[in-house]
């Protein structure tokens, strides 16, 4: 057993016996906590070896490490390539009582280097029983959650941190984050982050809202979420709480469903926000214009089949549209009109046995597909009983869904 403790080095003196790659690795950690390194070895790497001529913290002696080295020294890591050397230099440090790691010899360290995992301005390090394989598997799976805001990274309002965190939203900043279609696994890792430090989240429905007790557990939801013919809150009572949000001083997060510029009146938001002086960052998102045929098997755009698609809303009369089989059409809101949307089309010369795929509520437990033709999908839509969200998809590709329960 061993107990976890973190060791201030900078400015002390800290012995690497050894030039080759883990002796490398600890001396660009060492340099990074602004230790003074005391390298000896006769021959190191070439980046060792660039090191010591360009950082002043560094000193390297060419020749073998002794037993004299360890005076003054307050950590030693040997990594040398002879067991002899290894075991003298772990007596020397015990007689000293200098905590020493001793490479490929647990057994004869007193000290352990943990794998760590940073980000954020949270270090975490890993120990695992002398077992370092498994110590860096654990702390990879740290390092994901803490880059991803999973973790709970989120620093206290008061707290001063020694570097200031560039990646962080600043206060009375709005983050226009897109969540994906659906599946909280596909919102991206900055969108995470953003939501883990955020103070208040103004959600639509459409987002990855089922993360929000997880990862926006100290944050107020503000619930602005549309529903086909139900507007909760208009847009303009949105764009103006954005801004009221963020002029009190807090990190606001907008999250949207699929990505905020695709239909997403992110474009709006991020205007009104940028002409009431509100500094904004976007983060893209999944669409689910793409994503949501793809989680039914139908790829937009596939060799010999589709050649280029083009992305529409329905929810009001369609603009004229290329109508070849093989360029894929990708209707967003069109559940309502779909009968009329079809007959439109077939009207703008599109094939009446053009094939058609409704997806439902993709990347959820009730995702549901609908295929048939331009001029039959209309009525199976209303035999099935579709709803709204759901993305249509005319074209080829569309026969390469199936239709599920």
């Amino acid at each position: 057993m061993s107990l976890p403790v973190g060791l201030r080095l900078a400015g002390r003196t800290v012995l690497v016996a050894g030039g080759g790659p883990v002796a490398e690795r600890r001396v660009r950690a060492l340099l990074i906590e602004r230790a003074r390194v005391l390298l000896v070895a006769p021959e190191v790497t070439e980046e060792l070896a660039r090191l010591a001529d360009q950082d002043p913290h560094l000193v390297w002696h060419r020749r073998r490490a002794a037993a004299a080295d360890l005076d003054g020294v307050w950590l030693l890591f040997a990594h040398t390539s002879s067991p002899r050397a290894q075991r003298e230099l772990a007596e020397a440090a015990e007689s000293r009582r200098i905590f020493a790691v001793i490479g490929g010899d647990p057994q004869a360290s007193t000290a352990w280097s943990a794998a760590a995992a940073r980000a954020h301005g949270v270090s975490v390090g890993v120990n695992a029983a002398a077992d370092p394989a498994r110590a860096k598997a654990v702390a990879a799976w740290i390092q994901a959650r803490l880059e991803t805001g999973e973790a709970p990274v989120r620093a206290r309002r008061e707290q001063v941190l020694e570097s200031p965190d560039e990646s962080r939203l600043p206060p009375g900043g709005v983050a226009l984050v897109g969540g994906g279609p659906g599946d909280p696994g596909l919102l991206t890792v900055r969108g995470r982050h953003l939501l883990a430090d955020a103070d208040v989240v103004v959600a639509d429905r459409l987002g990855p809202v089922d993360l929000l007790p997880r990862l926006a557990e100290h944050a107020r939801i503000i619930d602005v979420g549309k529903r086909a013919g139900y507007h909760k809150v208009t847009q303009d009572r949105i764009n103006a709480t954005l801004v009221e949000e963020a002029r009190k001083g807090l990190r606001v997060v907008r999250l949207k469903g699929g990505d905020p510029f695709v239909f997403g009146r992110g474009g709006e938001e991020e205007e009104y926000c940028a002409a009431h002086g509100v500094p904004v960052e976007v983060v893209p998102g999944i669409t689910s214009a793409v994503s949501v045929p793809a989680a039914a098997g139908i790829p937009v755009t596939h060799r010999n089949l589709s050649h280029g698609f083009s992305v529409v809303t329905a929810h009001t009369e369609l603009p004229v549209v290329p109508h070849d089989r093989a360029h894929t059409l990708i209707l967003l809101m069109g559940v309502r009109r779909l009968a009329d949307t079809s007959r439109h089309l077939i009207e703008l010369g599109h094939d009446p046995l053009t094939p058609v795929a409704i997806v439902e509520r993709g990347w959820t437990p009730e995702q549901r597909t609908t295929v048939g033709t331009l001029e039959t999908i209309a009525q199976l839509a209303r035999r099935r009983g579709v709803r709204a969200p759901a993305v249509i998809v005319v074209g080829d590709v569309a026969a390469m869904g199936a239709s599920t329960d």
